[in-house]
């Protein structure tokens, strides 16, 4: 097996919601830990169409999970 070379960190906040959505979509998907579940995640997000471009005067907190909707 190759060796990965992944020297930069990527730290984010989850509320314990945003979290326990995150892990069940790991588990259900039987994903090997929560890096490589948020990695297929984000690849998901970068791939997908439908999204505009956050507004003028967009905050972070306007982007969550809250209205997530289990696959």
């Amino acid at each position: 097996m190759g060796v990965l070379n992944r020297a930069e960190r990527l730290q984010i906040m989850l509320t314990p919601a945003e979290l326990k959505l995150v892990d069940n979509w790991r588990f259900k998907k039987r994903m090997p830990s929560r890096a490589s579940a948020v990695r297929e995640l984000l690849r998901r997000g970068l791939l997908a169409e439908g999204f505009d471009e956050a507004g003028d005067g967009a905050r972070s907190r306007d982007f969550g999970l809250n209205d997530a909707v289990a696959e």
